[in-house]
């Protein structure tokens, strides 16, 4: 049996991150324009954009990352005591098909959450196309709960067209937070 390790991602590994996503991501629901997630990754060089990844116990090419960045992008659904504060917004989550399905993209995120976690992040945001029901179970299992969905067509030019924000609140419930 292989062991896997997760770790955070560091700049040698941003070529390895782009293949993987651009072979094992594209699927109806994902936006995925190439040049702003080359951009996007190419951030972990800076730490601007931070990353784990999963591999086998053999290292080499990943099996899977989910990336993410502090933000304030989301303030709209902050708590009002909160609104000015930094969150985190997880960007990317891509696992290689040969592995989907054994639970690694829900591992990520929830090695991603308790990274954010330790920086004192309290509120995270992640979003999907609505009927994305691989990325909205694996969104449940992680603790995330929808916020709303709404109508964007040039992100989700299939199915609904529509985008479902999900929020995790650390250490809060959302009817408090």
């Amino acid at each position: 049996m292989v062991e896997l390790a997760i770790r955070q991602a560091g700049e040698r590994d941003i070529d390895a991150l782009c293949a993987l996503i651009f072979e094992h991501g594209p699927n109806p629901w994902n936006h995925l324009p190439e040049a702003e997630v080359r951009a996007h990754l190419q951030a972990i060089e800076d730490g601007s954009v931070q990353a784990v990844l999963v591999e086998g116990d053999s290292g080499g090419e990943p099996l899977g990352f989910v990336s993410y960045r502090l933000t304030r992008d989301f303030a709209r659904y902050q708590p009002e005591d909160r609104r000015e504060q930094l969150h985190a917004y997880i960007c990317e989550a891509v696992v290689h098909r040969a592995a989907a399905g054994q639970g690694l993209g829900a591992r990520l995120l929830g090695e991603a959450v308790r990274r954010l976690a330790g920086q004192g992040v309290a509120d995270i945001y992640i979003d999907r196309h609505e009927q994305n029901a691989a990325s909205a179970g694996m969104m449940r299992k992680a603790g995330f709960v929808e916020l709303e969905t709404f109508a964007d067509p040039t992100r989700r030019p299939n199915g609904s067209g529509r985008t479902t924000v999900c929020c995790l609140r650390q250490g809060l419930s959302i009817a408090n937070g």
